[in-house]
């Protein structure tokens, strides 16, 4: 299981508590420093089950320059989302848990990281 974290990040410091309290073996990737390639972003939302938009955080200063709300949001729109969330890393929604069933979870809520964890040991 890897966690893609931003460690400034309140919700990241709790996904990571409670990994931790659950005895998780997991990798912490700090994303903003090891950014993610387009294929590896295009991997995951995939995992998700999710589009970019979905995880996209568009209140980022990062979003408002780039007029991101105001985007298409379809097919024809992906690949120009996914370029800017890997060039635009702050964007991505956090913290990512990658659960070793091969699925993955927008971490945010408690439930959500218990539902990684119990996909990752079954």
């Amino acid at each position: 299981m890897e966690i893609w974290i931003n460690p400034a990040c309140s919700k990241c410091r709790s996904a990571l508590g409670l990994l931790d309290a659950e005895g998780a073996d997991y990798t912490v990737r700090q994303y903003l420093e090891d950014v993610p390639g387009e294929d590896e972003i295009r991997a995951v939302l995939d995992r998700l089950g999710l589009e970019p938009w979905d995880i996209t955080r568009t209140q980022e200063a990062a979003a408002k320059e780039l007029g991101l709300k105001e985007w298409p949001r379809d097919e024809t729109a992906r690949d120009r989302w996914i370029t800017a969330l890997a060039e635009h890393p702050k964007l991505i929604q956090r913290p990512i848990i990658t659960a070793d069933d091969g699925t993955a979870l927008v971490a945010r809520t408690e439930e959500a990281v218990q539902e990684a964890l119990a996909r990752s040991r079954s």
